[in-house]
């Protein structure tokens, strides 16, 4: 079960459930993998829903890595995301506002 005060989100993969997660090493191998100008630049592509359809496979893979997945872009492209592609980008999204909320 995701936890959301580590910024955990549920992925669900061909049903399987794996936990998600933004950790400072998977957010500096998503700016570099997705040539953004800053993480700030990404964030607000999601606020302003100019997010692509790589944007979104970028965070969700990063995502899972850093919580302990093992697969790569091309194994999330052979598999069915829980709830389709409008879930997956709701989920990339949490996962960017989780790893920069601001702890009360």
């Amino acid at each position: 079960m995701a936890n959301p005060m580590r910024g955990e989100v549920e992925v669900t993969l061909d049903g399987e459930a794996h936990l998600a997660r933004l950790t400072l090493g998977a957010l500096a191998e998503l700016e570099a993998g997705l040539g953004a100008d800053s993480m700030l630049a990404l964030v607000e592509r999601f606020e302003q829903a100019r997010f692509s359809s790589r944007d979104v496979l970028a965070v969700l893979v990063t995502g899972l890595r850093g919580g302990g997945w093992q697969g790569r872009a091309e194994d999330l492209q052979h598999v069915e995301i829980g709830g389709g592609p409008m879930a997956a980008a709701r989920l990339a999204a949490e996962l960017l506002a989780r790893a920069f909320r601001l702890e009360p």
